[in-house]
């Protein structure tokens, strides 16, 4: 669903009253947050996709990574998940099954998460995702609510997997994107927790179907600020992403994210590429982070050290302008 429509679904929704509810839907967060006692919380977050790759094991590991950076983008270290599984029994072997599954084993286990079972229906599309629980430190939880004027927003891992992943279907993507943009979509978010340990980020949020802009207006509304974005600065996969974006191949999630932005974000500076780009749906992004500019440097040191794909910085959280947009373009 799209963030409009959502934005009209939840509020219809009762509010709990539960004072251990530390984190809920109210700030469109990457997950939920549940006080266990004083100093530890439960995250939990699900997350399922239809296939974007055509070989299973990749497709398993992509959507479990996807499922599992929810977790760190909060701050949190994940510890079970039950797998989600829907498929056209008379159109998919179990050996293909199997091999999702398995691919999504790797995954969890790369990160100490235990996969203690699941769910499966009979769809008529296949999917595949994971329900994760994880712990955070009360402390640490890092939210979309507490980005503050003067943050710098870093980014993990460079845009364009809807393009990249359009490209893949329609058979016109090289080998060198295929290879290159399902090594990112497989990359877990570990970083995340790393940071959120150190008291290094104010506020963070995965890059995921939204894109960039409307994750970072998910920010901005919770937290009652606003931003400013050099697209200059925003990393691509590659050049061919570029080339594609001209080439028309563009999911239809990232035309709507691009028409969602239309009364949000001063676009009157930025070309139609980048534009696509900004908007462009991920899956299994990087992180968008909210670092005080005394700290950033720090923080950059982490990144370098884990490792992520990238860590740019690509603006800035400015004070909440009461008339006009709420992201603007600069450079």
């Amino acid at each position: 669903m799209s963030q409009q429509a959502l934005r009209q679904v939840l509020p219809q929704l009762p509010i709990s009253l539960d004072r251990n509810v530390l984190v809920n839907s109210n700030t469109f967060d990457d997950a939920g947050v549940y006080r266990l006692d004083r100093h530890r919380a439960l995250v939990q977050t699900v997350d399922f996709f239809t296939p974007i790759v055509d070989d299973p094991f990749s497709y398993g590991q992509i959507a479990a990574a996807n499922s599992l950076s929810d977790i760190f983008a909060m701050g949190g270290r994940p510890l079970t998940a039950l797998n989600i599984v829907g498929f056209p029994a008379d159109l998919v072997p179990p050996r293909v099954i199997s091999s999702i599954l398995r691919g999504g084993l790797a995954k969890a286990a790369e990160v100490g998460c235990a996969i203690i079972g699941g769910h499966s229906i009979r769809n008529p599309e296949p999917i595949y995702g994971l329900a994760v629980t994880g712990i955070v430190d009360v402390r640490r939880v890092t939210t979309n609510a507490n980005a503050r004027p003067g943050d710098l927003l870093v980014l993990t891992k460079p845009l364009g997997t809807g393009i990249a992943t359009t490209a893949i279907k329609r058979g016109v993507a090289s080998r060198g994107l295929q290879k290159k943009v399902i090594s990112l979509m497989s990359k877990i978010n570990t970083a995340g927790a790393e940071l959120a340990e150190r008291d290094l980020v104010r506020a963070a949020t995965d890059i995921t179907g939204y894109g960039l802009i409307g994750h970072l207006v998910s920010i901005c509304r919770a937290s009652g600020v606003s931003a400013d974005v050099d697209p200059s600065a925003v990393p691509m996969i590659g050049d061919e992403i570029g080339d594609l974006i001209e080439q028309g191949c563009v999911p239809e999630g990232s035309w709507q994210n691009l028409y969602d932005t239309t009364v949000l974000v001063d676009w009157r500076t930025t070309d139609e590429a980048h534009r696509i780009l900004l908007t462009d749906a991920q899956t299994s992004g990087g992180l968008l982070l909210c670092v005080a500019e005394a700290k950033l440097e720090k923080v950059l040191t982490i990144l370098r050290k884990v490792p992520t794909p990238c860590a740019a910085v690509i603006g800035r959280i400015v004070p909440g302008r009461r008339r006009g947009p709420l992201i603007c373009m600069t450079g």
